[in-house]
């Protein structure tokens, strides 16, 4: 089974138009870029479309590759106290010299639909998420959509990023599976993803996991981004895993678009949140 995420996203911004425009509610999200990173401008320009699609209105704030720290802090602080603004997402990564964390603990946490911040990160490792990172969310939602059950399955995320690894075995320890995190100094790295019902990578190393890295019958989602003669591929041997996994996410078309939708879905309940607050 493909867990096609593109036809999920499809269906679930769908909806969320719907909803918005029956909710009579208006709103709007910011970005906010430094530099001129090719990758990062194109994704910053697919969640603007996005926002278009479903009648979420959007702000770009570009900054140069010189600025600094406080240049970026300044431009957050801005977003924060504008009542207009319902959602922040800073575009990572950003310039080396660029204070990233700085950047994240300025967003005010009511606004921050990337889940980011550690105060969102605490209500998420607490077991009372409010805004969780968009991609282990949308992955949970994907999960949902083909019915894979999550409680009580022996979930392995490969990668402890902050960004991914980590939130998504919050959220799926929050759905009751059993959770290992592997990472670069795990011992028989290939033994522990072998014991995995729900299988998640996010290593960044192309066509890493092979078919005797995956039990038969697992669920098998990649999160990896890699480039290999010009093609994309994820971290998984899409062709060879697939053949033995019961359902496996493809690269592209899998991951990426869930991040994306879960961003829109995410911006509205910010918005939500913030409107109704105003009206108390």
């Amino acid at each position: 089974m493909i867990l096609d995420g593109k036809a999920v996203s499809e269906k679930r911004l769908d909806l969320l138009k719907e909803e918005i425009d029956e909710s009579g509610l208006y709103p709007r999200l910011a970005t906010v870029i430094v530099g001129d990173d090719p990758a990062s401008r194109m994704y910053v320009r697919m969640k603007h479309r996005a926002c278009e699609r479903v009648h979420i209105g959007s702000v770009g704030i570009e900054l140069p590759e010189t600025a600094n720290t406080e240049d970026v802090l300044d431009a957050v602080r801005r977003l924060n106290r504008d009542q207009d603004i319902h959602g922040i997402l800073v575009q990572l990564p950003m310039p080396g010299r660029i204070d990233t964390e700085k950047v994240i603990e300025a967003v005010a946490p009511g606004k921050d639909v990337d889940g980011y911040n550690p105060f969102n990160l605490g209500k998420l490792f607490s077991g009372h998420p409010v805004f969780a990172p968009c991609t282990p969310r949308g992955i949970i939602t994907l999960l949902d959509e083909y019915g894979i059950d999550i409680s009580g399955a022996h979930a392995v995320v490969a990668g402890r990023s902050i960004d991914v690894g980590r939130p998504m075995a919050a959220l799926l320890l929050n759905r009751d599976a059993t959770v290992t995190i592997c990472h670069s100094r795990t011992k028989d790295l290939a033994g522990e993803l072998a014991r995995a019902d729900i299988l998640v990578s996010a290593i960044g190393k192309a066509r890493f996991i092979g078919p005797e890295m995956v039990k038969p019958g697992a669920a098998v989602v990649d999160v990896g981004i890699n480039h290999v003669d010009g093609k994309l591929c994820g971290d998984v041997d899409f062709d060879r895993v697939a053949e033995k996994a019961a359902a496996i996410t493809p690269v592209p078309g899998g991951v990426g678009p869930m991040t994306i939708a879960t961003l829109m879905e995410n911006t509205f309940t910010a918005a939500k949140r913030i409107i109704c607050s105003r009206v108390v």
